[in-house]
């Protein structure tokens, strides 16, 4: 609605009072989403990933670790997703290049540089602490040939305290952003790092922690980023940590008051002179009587008047408590039984739609995230050893990953469904077999041996009878083969 300035206006210049008017249309809200009336105000409006990161990650990261460590159904989540992602290692296939994959296995159980796990042991510990911290590094370890490697190379899985994060400005001819430095063009150039983890009890060589640059090539850092630019990672609890510590507060405030339900109470009223007469200091100072006697008697001065108090029970906590985990493990991107183990109101329908929602979520991870940003490196630097070792004659690229095999939650009626779509030529045997982790070559190789060797042991035919007894039914007629 024009306002008396704007008649006034148009009054003189019809045209300038209606572009006005114009004007203050456009500026009215479109989203009531972006109104300013309610109150919210985002912090940091604006900010980069970067930025954000520089002022939250080192208290998300704490609590994080804090809330693995004491609560049961975060570090179950956690254990259950890497399980998923990783399982027992994601396995490198070479197409052409049988040395690499001899070298491989021959070199696999010698890859960490620490503590002594196999090369499946050290992806798995690379994931479980990202997913925890946010962000991970591997150092790339060459080592001689004296050593006594099979392939001479290790890594080492390093917490993100090890990066420098104080590091910041223009540093050494490079932009140094939380302790990494890029170069001209925006790439990564190299890693400040310190020579040993900054919250060690002790400082060896007498000492602080220093920070030296180390190159990129010599370091994976392994992150999810959700935002273009980003450059370091947030823990995957980051947008229920808060949610948690509020449950955790009413989880111990139920406790306590479960507690008092339980103890009978009783408060006395009258001379109050009367009733600590007698009694030692502690009575007279605190003015507690003491505890009842199970199934006893006891006399109370006489004039005293006593009171029961009994807590009544609250409802709802079970249901209330359900409801925010549901809550969690959405934010968390994990399914509520795999975080909690409770599968008392799961169905067959419902347990496969939320399976298959949560197998497209963690096939994403595993092909846009994991196998690109921490596997590939990984494959690549000892691909380049074994070159340099003079294990092949050169390094080889070209090869497949097979990851975990899902788990059918109805195996008959899945693999009678896989049967069909090969049979009406909507897949192919390979498609199938690698979707449950397995190599097709390999499978076929052996189904070759093992027909072969049936044959020469005159069996097959047998098999073969029993497998088709198998499929007669009571009356002796053929039934549908699934």
């Amino acid at each position: 609605m024009p306002n008396l300035l704007d008649r006034l206006i148009g009054v003189i210049s019809p045209d300038q009072g209606l572009r006005r008017h114009r004007s203050r249309e456009l500026l009215k809200r479109a989203y009531e989403g972006a109104s300013t009336r309610d109150g919210w105000r985002p912090k940091r409006a604006g900010a980069s990933a970067n930025a954000d990161h520089a002022a939250d990650a080192r208290t998300l990261r704490v609590r994080s670790r804090s809330l693995e460590q004491n609560v049961p159904y975060i570090a179950q989540g956690l254990r259950a997703h890497s399980a998923n992602i990783v399982g027992t290692g994601i396995i490198p296939r070479w197409k052409d290049s049988k040395e690499h994959a001899a070298a491989w296995q021959e070199w696999a159980p010698f890859a960490d540089a620490d503590s002594g796990l196999d090369v499946y042991g050290l992806m798995l510990l690379a994931h479980q602490t990202a997913q925890r911290d946010g962000e991970v590094m591997v150092r790339i370890r060459n080592r001689r040939p004296s050593d006594g490697l099979p392939v001479p190379i290790q890594f080492q899985v390093l917490e993100i305290d090890w990066l420098d994060d104080s590091r910041m400005g223009r540093i050494d001819g490079y932009n140094v952003i939380e302790g990494i430095a890029y170069n001209g063009i925006g790439k990564v150039a190299g890693y400040y790092l310190f020579d040993q983890h900054p919250g060690e009890p002790i400082i060896f060589g007498g000492r602080r922690a220093t920070s030296k640059f180390v190159p990129a090539e010599s370091v994976i850092h392994y992150f999810a980023p959700s935002r273009p630019g980003q450059g370091r990672g947030f823990p995957r609890v980051a947008p229920i940590i808060a949610r948690t510590r509020d449950l955790m507060l009413y989880e111990d405030a139920e406790q306590h008051r479960k507690n008092l339900e339980t103890r009978l109470a009783v408060i006395g009223s009258g001379d109050v002179d009367g009733m600590a007469e007698g009694a030692g200091e502690d009575v007279k100072e605190t003015r507690s009587m003491g505890e009842l006697p199970s199934g006893g008697m006891m006399q109370v001065p006489s004039g005293t008047n006593l009171t029961v108090v009994q807590p009544n029970a609250a409802p709802g906590y079970v249901e209330y408590l359900k409801m925010q985990l549901h809550l969690i493990a959405a934010g968390a991107g994990w399914t509520y039984e795999m975080m909690t183990g409770d599968v008392r109101d799961v169905n067959y329908t419902s347990a496969r739609i939320r399976r298959l929602d949560y197998r497209r979520e963690a096939e994403q991870e595993q092909w846009l995230h994991v196998i690109p940003k921490l596997i590939a490196p990984m494959v690549r630097a000892f691909s380049n050893a074994c070159e340099l070792a003079g294990r092949v004659k050169k390094a080889d690229y070209n090869l497949r990953y097979a990851t975990p095999k899902w788990e059918y939650t109805n195996p008959k009626d899945d693999v009678a469904s896989d049967l069909d779509e090969i049979a009406g030529g909507l897949s192919s045997f390979s498609e199938k077999l690698r979707s449950r982790g397995y190599e097709p070559e390999e499978v076929f190789e052996e189904l070759s041996e093992d027909i072969k060797k049936l044959q020469e042991l005159g069996i097959l035919d047998v098999i073969l009878m029993m497998r088709k007894g198998k499929q007669m039914n009571e009356e002796g007629k053929p039934v549908a083969s699934t």
